[in-house]
């Protein structure tokens, strides 16, 4: 069985060029990049609050939104699931508070 997200990446980058007319991703695309992530932040606040609501289908339905947003914004910078799997394959085994402060200097 195919990996879902690897499936959604798929059809995300044969979506990307289609007629915005006929395709969500094409449209968020076309708009650009300011756009696409600004759907991010909104999803990742929607999330939050779905959370915060203790109220699991609501988060189980704004977290899919918020990676399928995601893996838009992914592709249009040319960055893969591969790549995101390479850096939390890099990270495996590091403290978390040591990773940050790795960031930090």
């Amino acid at each position: 069985m195919a990996d879902p997200l690897d499936t959604l990446e798929a059809t995300i980058a044969a979506r990307r060029a289609s007629d915005p007319e006929a395709s969500y991703v094409a449209r968020l695309s076309a708009a650009g990049t300011a756009k696409i992530a600004q759907k991010v932040g909104e999803e990742a606040i929607e999330t939050v609050i779905a959370a915060l609501s203790g109220d699991r289908a609501a988060l189980t339905s704004e977290a899919a939104d918020l990676l399928f947003h995601l893996l838009v914004l992914l592709a249009d910078r040319g960055v893969t699931l591969g790549d995101v799997r390479a850096e939390l394959v890099r990270r495996e085994g590091v403290s978390g508070l040591d990773e940050k402060a790795s960031r930090s200097e």
